[in-house]
């Protein structure tokens, strides 16, 4: 394998683990705050993904300026399941029935996609998507590098958020201990809900990403839910800095398999990953009390 092929592969490893970075967030905020098992991040996903693709055909605005219209959308939305849909779940068995709750959730956001949408490949064209930058003999593709900066100020925003500011406290008070946070005052209900909204919200971002780089159908959701599960598991569950060196870690990784052995070991990475890492080290990468009570 030649050095520039090697080079190339490196860095689309980093800018596409900026992607896998970027789509697990909200994964990691269900998991840390409410210990649910967000199977239907995914199809949110590419729910977000259609949303942008119909704003942009009917209006003719950036894909990315649709994320001013998307992400409070899915906030709400996110606010609104919590409330409404995973509220309602018994405490003790909350692990066990978010899985089936929000199961049914990516069934029914691919169904209704299928009904509205049909079963048709969408995506969305813009020039700028579909041009490179070169430094040397490696190209960087713009997509990609769109994903990573959009990654790398999403991912700035969540640490900002959690460790500067008030409700980033309380948010962090109740991951580590619901019962103590309510005992000193801080509305765990409140926060839980706008804690959903925020990984809802990451969903909107994401999808607007991937509606740029590659084609969707509702079924698309299916593909990403073993990498991106594998990202928080192996970062560790309620970490959101774990999830990104993870994501890169994994993303580089999958891209140097991809040049040297081909797509087949490289899709089968996330997996291994994620058996050796509950076999070995269950609270992952980053991961403390939380993995090991989820």
């Amino acid at each position: 394998m030649s050095g520039t092929l090697l080079a190339q592969g490196l860095v689309l490893g980093i800018l596409t683990g900026g992607l896998y970075a970027l789509l697990a967030s909200g994964l990691t905020l269900y998991f840390g705050v409410m210990k649910v098992v967000m199977v239907a991040h995914p199809a949110f996903l590419f729910l977000a993904a259609y949303a942008t693709y119909a704003l942009h055909t009917a209006t003719g605005i950036d894909p990315l300026l649709t994320t001013v219209v998307t992400v409070p959308t899915f906030f709400a939305l996110g606010v609104a399941v919590q409330r409404l849909l995973v509220a309602r779940l018994a405490p003790e068995s909350l692990a066990t029935m978010s899985v089936l709750l929000t199961f049914a959730l990516a069934l029914l956001i691919e169904g209704g996609l299928g009904v509205v949408a049909t079963g048709s490949y969408r995506s969305v064209t813009v020039d700028y998507a579909s041009q490179a930058l070169r430094l040397g003999s490696v190209a960087l593709p713009a997509d990609r590098l769109i994903a990573f900066g959009v990654a790398a100020v999403t991912l700035g925003g969540l640490f900002v958020v959690l460790r500067l500011t008030r409700f980033g406290r309380a948010l962090r008070a109740t991951i580590s201990h619901a019962t103590a946070a309510r005992l000193v005052g801080i509305d765990t209900d409140r926060v839980t809900a706008i804690g959903f909204g925020i990984g809802l919200a990451t969903a909107a971002l994401g999808g607007a990403v991937l509606s740029l780089i590659s084609p969707f159908f509702p079924a698309a959701h299916w593909a990403w839910i073993g990498r991106l599960m594998a990202v928080i598991v192996v970062g560790g569950l309620g970490s959101v800095q774990g999830a990104a060196v993870a994501a890169l870690l994994l993303g580089v990784l999958e891209a140097l398999l991809q040049v040297t052995w081909g797509a087949t070991p490289a899709a089968l990475l996330f997996y291994a990953f994620l058996f050796a890492t509950l076999l070995v080290r269950p609270q992952g990468l980053f991961g403390g009390r939380l993995a090991q009570r989820f």
